[in-house]
């Protein structure tokens, strides 16, 4: 057998456990949850459905997190992840973001508390050195580095307002970062590799307690956990994707625009519409691209296909824009543009052609 089958062999058992850990730990969260984790039952405006279920998924994601690296721990002896500095980042960051959505779901913080505690997961990345390397200025990329990751946490929070959607675009977007990172460092079993790929489960298994009609969600908890999850790998396998092609860094871009694309636009279109209505765009409501598909026509379940199939579209066009981003830059940021021009297009289209039925 060779050291490659080998390599693949290891990354799909880590893949299903992730799956495994995430089923149980929802089942179980199911079994015993009841009203544990409903806020908001009479609040119809934030959430699509009227009905009330346990916003506690976002609890297997942190399982599943803490699972991956205690079995990397136990079956990679050899490597001592904890003098890893970039990775007690990813932890420390990571325990702070699950805590404050914790908190949020439980008692629905204040806004500026909630900013505050996404702007200091941002502050402990860069402490920890992960960096967008963007420009030759420290202080800028930190700086920007931090606006991303509250963006980030940010814009998946947003988005979480559908059954299946949030998971399902993240799944994307690791994905994304998972191949990307294959392509531009070799397929490898280290840490990194390990704790994506059992994530990526653990989001599929929560899909199924996720996907309409769903039987909880993810809530804050998840959002904001997720949100730090990928921040930091859309830096290390997207953003910092092209210095190890010895290209520049900016060239980057094009490929994280389009694999956020499903998250990009949805929170863009909501904040252009909510501003040019003279309201917030942190406040909650269903006026988000899914909804208007709904108002469209779609079911749920149909606006979830028709986001699987951009999530995968995004994916897609990623991984070939980093192969094609080596032969001609030019060529590539079209490519890259234009899609993401067409998708929010599309979708920014629909919300001023289909609105909520007048009651």
């Amino acid at each position: 057998m060779s050291i490659l089958t080998v390599k693949i062999i290891q990354i799909l058992i880590f893949f299903f456990l992730g799956i495994a850990v995430s089923i149980m730990t929802n089942g179980l969260i199911l079994h015993f949850a009841q009203t544990l984790g409903i806020r908001n039952k009479n609040d119809v405006i934030i959430r699509w459905s009227n009905e009330s279920k346990p916003s506690l998924g976002g609890i297997s994601f942190f399982v599943v997190f803490m699972f991956s690296i205690i079995a990397f721990a136990i079956f990679y002896a050899d490597g001592n992840i904890f003098r890893n500095l970039e990775f007690l980042g990813l932890l420390a960051g990571a325990v702070v973001a699950f805590f404050m959505g914790m908190a949020d779901d439980a008692y629905n913080t204040r806004p500026w508390l909630k900013l505050s505690m996404q702007i200091l997961c941002g502050v402990i990345l860069v402490l920890f050195d992960t960096v967008i390397n963007i420009s030759s200025s420290h202080l800028f990329n930190a700086t920007f580095t931090i606006i991303w990751v509250v963006g980030i946490m940010n814009s998946l929070n947003m988005l979480d307002n559908m059954d299946g959607i949030t998971a399902t675009v993240v799944i994307g977007i690791l994905i994304s970062c998972l191949l990307i990172s294959f392509i531009t460092l070799d397929i490898n079993t280290n840490f990194w590799t390990i704790i994506l790929v059992t994530q990526v489960g653990g989001l599929i298994g929560f899909l199924k307690y996720n996907i309409h009609p769903s039987k909880m969600f993810m809530g804050d908890t998840g959002s904001q956990f997720i949100g730090l999850f990928v921040s930091f790998f859309s830096i290390k396998g997207l953003w910092n994707s092209t210095s190890f092609l010895d290209l520049e860094a900016w060239k980057a871009i094009v490929i994280t625009l389009v694999a956020f694309t499903p998250a990009i636009v949805d929170t863009l279109t909501v904040s252009i519409n909510r501003i040019m209505a003279g309201k917030s765009p942190m406040v909650g409501g269903k006026d988000h691209t899914t909804h208007h598909m709904v108002y469209k026509g779609k079911s749920d379940f149909q606006v979830w296909l028709n986001f699987l199939m951009l999530t995968l579209c995004s994916t897609i066009l990623s991984i070939l824009l980093i192969l094609l981003i080596e032969v001609d830059i030019y060529i590539s940021w079209g490519i890259g543009l234009i899609y993401f021009i067409g998708v929010f297009y599309r979708l920014y289209g629909n919300t001023l052609r289909y609105k909520a039925p007048k009651k």
